[in-house]
C-alpha cells in the first residue's frame, strides 16, 4: 500500500509484554509492503542506575525513552511509504510511566514535568492512521513469554503484568486520535491459520481503504 504524492500512512501496532506486536508487525511487513518502525534500540545510558534504584532514575530513565519514541515518530512522518510501528508513544508514557508513578517509583513533581513534556511532543505528532491493539490475557502473555526465553523478561512478574493489563485497557477505552482494531490475540493464529490471515487482511484493508 502507498499514497501517491502524499506522506505514508502509520499503522501502530499496540499491546502488552507478549501479545504478539513483533510477529504482527513483520507479518504486516510482508503483506502489505509497509515499511517496519521497531521499538528504539539505543542504549539507555539510565537502565543500569534504574534497577538498583527506580525512585532516584525512574524520571531520567523515561524522558530518554520518551525522546527516543518521539524521534522514532517523526521519522516515520517523513516516510512517503505506508509504514507499521512497533510500539507507540502513547503507551510509553500512559503504560509504563503511569505505572511508575502508581506503583511510587515516579513521585509527583517528577510525574507533573514529565506529563508537561508527554502532552507537549504528544500535539507535535501526526496521529497513526490506524491503530491495531493487540488484546491478550495475562496467563497467555505468561506463557508466551517463558517460551520465547528472553533473558531479561524471564523474571517479569505476574503482578507486573496484570498491572500493565489495566492501563492498556484503561488506555484503549479513552483513545481517540485514530481508527482502531481490536485483535484477540489469544484466539488468532495469524502466522499460521490461513482463514485467520485471511480475515485480518480484510479488516486491516476495510479501516485503510
Amino acid at each position: 500500500m502507498k499514497l501517491e504524492g502524499g506522506p505514508g500512512r502509520i499503522v501502530a501496532v499496540a499491546g502488552n509484554i507478549g501479545a504478539g506486536k513483533s510477529s504482527i508487525v513483520e507479518w504486516l511487513r510482508q503483506h502489505f509492503d509497509l515499511v517496519p518502525f521497531f521499538e528504539p534500540n539505543d542504549d539507555n545510558p539510565y537502565l543500569v542506575d534504574f534497577y538498583q534504584d527506580m525512585p532516584r532514575w525512574a524520571f531520567q530513565s523515561q524522558v530518554f525513552f520518551l525522546i527516543r519514541r518521539f524521534r522514532l515518530h517523526r521519522a516515520m512522518e517523513r516516510e512517503t511509504h505506508d509504514v507499521v510501528q512497533d510500539r507507540t508513544i502513547y503507551e510509553d508514557a500512559e503504560i509504563f510511566a503511569t505505572h511508575l508513578h502508581r506503583c511510587g517509583s515516579m513521585d509527583d513533581r517528577d510525574w507533573a514535568a514529565y506529563s508537561e513534556l508527554y502532552e507537549t511532543l504528544r500535539d507535535e505528532l501526526r496521529p497513526p492512521d490506524l491503530l491495531l491493539y493487540l488484546r491478550c490475557p495475562v496467563r497467555v502473555l505468561k506463557k508466551r513469554i517463558g517460551h520465547r526465553g528472553r533473558d531479561f523478561e524471564r523474571n517479569v512478574p505476574t503482578k507486573y503484568l496484570k498491572a500493565l493489563d489495566k492501563l492498556y485497557t484503561e488506555w484503549f477505552e479513552r483513545y481517540d486520535l485514530s481508527p482502531t482494531l481490536v485483535i484477540d490475540t489469544d484466539r488468532l493464529d495469524y502466522v499460521q491459520n490461513m482463514f485467520d490471515r485471511h480475515e485480518l487482511v480484510e479488516q486491516v484493508q476495510s479501516v485503510l481503504a
